[in-house]
């Protein structure tokens, strides 16, 4: 499973000072650690476990599952009989127990340098229950679902917590976003209410949200009553069903916390599927709780005295669980971010690290190659003494970019948390532990406590020692997803019934001569762009939606900043003259469809399309001619291999 000693040679291992506090300083002691959470993960869990406050304690086996789905419904139970509420662990222990009530939460910085806020626990708590009691007196009740579509403001967080604290469960849509996407996701988690913001600034650009979120609310009314708005910005609102500040003037800052059942449901996340159509991922409650709250202190050595950065979006499964629940449910502090790294300058990341005193700094490998190319001079501009422990997270790192952050951004002293996990996941499942394992650029390093990974051929036989194939897992963690949102065969088909027995992670992995793991991304057809996965089939789906296109395909190209592109190939309707005009149409069509993270780099003419005599477009050939690759390999089952020709002299220009 994991190597008996760490390799000697071609690994890094961060500043000696960090083994004097780090929770877990050596390899061995990792190592004693994981067979324990794997042997016996009853009591490596349950001691953890003891850490939390429980209304009623769990009876009976802490962790119960079915992973075959040839043995019956797929299931995964923690902490069966037990009953809590996040937000009172979070919050409310923070405050009384632990006597962190004037301790620092968040530092909110602004997208404009010098818009700030600073939030303590007890604050938090008091804005919290004060707008759970809005929430209660808007009728919204224990198991509603409530559709939160916000910039990356305190009140996200508060709105959140506020849904947890009533137990309500929450369903998140990132600001990004388009008004379709938005209903799309109200509709398939029945939301009863939308809470909304009038707009915010990214950079220089104005986001007029509340029109977006009106769109998305009259196509959703079916099921949505009411629309709670908070005013951000200068400009005026088309309309304010209900207004926020209004609403919480009125209400009181203590609401008794419901109490829950360990597998109620917490929140609901959409992430890609191959199908086109996104999929609800649903955590429940205790489980959940306990593995963020663990990966978080593990896995960033989080310390008392740290301010730790995640530059995430709340929008994202990254922003859930390492800007909100682990980092509370640890009482930690945390910088709390709305802007974008190259605004107004692109040092702006590095004079927030000096600003704030950051020890802890978790970003995406896109935000790092983009900072590259401005070359080391912005970073140097400030000290970034504070800085212990680096976190990369949304796509494999390459080593370049791996050896740039080490070296320049954390000047050899500071170890490189390279996280590998999925919405699905819940938190880390592949990571480094800082001062414990040694890393190697660009590699997820080794199995998080309670994870056991494999890899499987084709044929679903397990590989042992150095090889390649299919990443899955054996068994569950507290943190692992339940099931897709009303739609518990999906749930099943989509990560457990290729290999029965597995949990499929849809990505390939190698595994070196040393143990080491190394993702070598999606086997299905989804692409990450910028750190966040899209679906082949959505963008096509979006694409041939437009009137004068009859068949779209969409592959993925290297990109040196965002890792991978969209490459778009079109067939139009007979008499359609491809243009740029078009071009620009179709790609303003998709960022209304799904959003400006899913707009196509390069949209190709193609008269017709590489397929087999079956009719099966060939994505190989695509790719190799997005690529602008000549060795096609085997295309003998084309029905028309001088496609390929054809398609390779219309290539766009895709130098960047």
């Amino acid at each position: 499973m994991i190597p008996d000693k760490p390799p000697k040679e071609d690994v890094f291992h961060g500043s000696e000072d960090l083994k004097k506090e780090a929770h877990i300083s050596s390899f061995e002691k990792y190592k004693e650690l994981y067979l324990k959470s794997i042997e016996n993960p009853d009591e490596f869990w349950g001691d953890i476990a003891k850490d939390f406050f429980w209304k009623t304690k769990h009876t009976g086996q802490f962790l119960d599952y079915n992973f075959d789905v040839t043995k019956g419904e797929i299931f995964v139970k923690c902490m069966e009989g037990a009953s809590t509420n996040i937000c009172y662990n979070v919050l409310d222990r923070n405050v009384h127990e632990r006597k962190l009530g004037d301790k620092v939460a968040f530092y909110w910085e602004g997208n404009e340098p010098g818009d700030e806020l600073t939030v303590t626990y007890r604050e938090l708590l008091q804005r919290v229950c004060q707008f759970a009691n809005v929430l209660k007196s808007q009728g919204v009740k224990k198991g509603d679902r409530v559709s939160i579509y916000m910039p990356m403001v305190v009140e996200l967080v508060v709105a959140m917590l506020a849904c947890v604290r009533i137990g309500a469960v929450h369903s998140i849509v990132f600001a990004g976003f388009s008004a379709e996407s938005l209903c799309e996701r109200i509709m398939d988690s029945q939301c009863s209410l939308l809470i909304t913001a009038d707009g915010f600034y990214r950079g220089d650009k104005l986001i007029n949200l509340k029109l977006l979120a009106d769109e998305g609310f009259v196509c959703s009314s079916v099921c949505v009553h009411a629309c709670l708005c908070i005013c951000l910005s200068p400009f005026v609102c088309v309309y304010v069903d209900l207004c926020w500040h209004t609403l919480v003037c009125g209400e009181s800052d203590e609401c008794e916390p419901e109490w829950c059942e360990s597998e109620d449901p917490l929140f609901v996340l959409y992430t890609s599927g191959s199908t086109g159509k996104p999929k609800g991922v649903l955590h429940t409650i205790s489980g959940y709780m306990l593995y963020t709250a663990t990966t978080f202190k593990l896995v960033f050595d989080y310390q008392p005295d740290d301010v730790y950065w995640c530059t995430a979006d709340i929008g994202w499964i990254t922003g859930h669980s390492y800007i909100t629940y682990g980092p509370l449910a640890n009482g930690a502090t945390s910088v709390l971010f709305e802007g974008l790294p190259t605004y107004p300058d692109v040092s702006r990341m590095w004079e927030i690290v000096d600003k704030y005193h950051v020890t802890k700094f978790y970003t995406a490998p896109t935000a790092i190659r983009l900072l590259m190319k401005y070359g080391s001079e912005p970073v140097q501009k400030y000290k970034r003494e504070s800085l212990k422990v680096l976190g990369t997270v949304g796509e494999p790192i390459n080593p370049e970019a791996w050896q740039w952050y080490y070296t320049v951004v954390g000047e050899k002293r500071c170890p490189i948390v390279d996280t590998f996990w999925q919405t699905e996941t819940g938190g880390h499942v592949l990571t480094p532990l800082p001062a414990a394992t040694p890393m190697k650029p660009g590699s997820a390093t080794f199995p998080f406590f309670g994870v056991v990974p494999a890899i499987l051929n084709e044929s679903g036989e397990e590989l042992e020692g150095p090889n390649e194939g299919y990443l899955v897992f054996k068994q569950p963690w507290p943190g692992v997803m339940r099931t897709v949102q009303g739609n518990h065969q999906r749930f099943e088909t989509t990560y457990f019934k290729k290999f029965p027995g597995y949990y499929v992670t849809g990505d390939g992995c190698r595994r070196d001569k040393d143990g080491y793991f190394w993702i070598t991304g999606r086997i299905d057809d989804m692409l990450n762009v910028s750190g966040h996965l899209l679906s082949t089939a959505e963008v096509e789906s979006a694409l041939v939606e437009h009137e004068v296109v009859a068949e779209a395909a969409v592959v993925g190209r290297p990109h040196p900043v965002k890792g991978e592109s969209l490459y778009c190939f079109v067939t139009l309707t007979d008499g359609v003259t491809f243009s740029r005009a078009l071009e620009t149409d179709l790609k303003k069509q998709v960022r209304e469809k799904i959003g400006a993270i899913a707009t196509p780099d390069f949209i190709q003419e193609a008269p017709t399309l590489p397929k087999t005599r079956s009719g099966k477009i060939m994505r190989r050939v695509l790719r190799k001619i997005a690529c602008d690759e000549r060795d096609m390999g085997d295309i003998s089952t084309l029905a028309d291999s001088s496609v390929v020709e054809e398609l390779f002299q219309n290539r766009c220009s895709t130098a960047v």
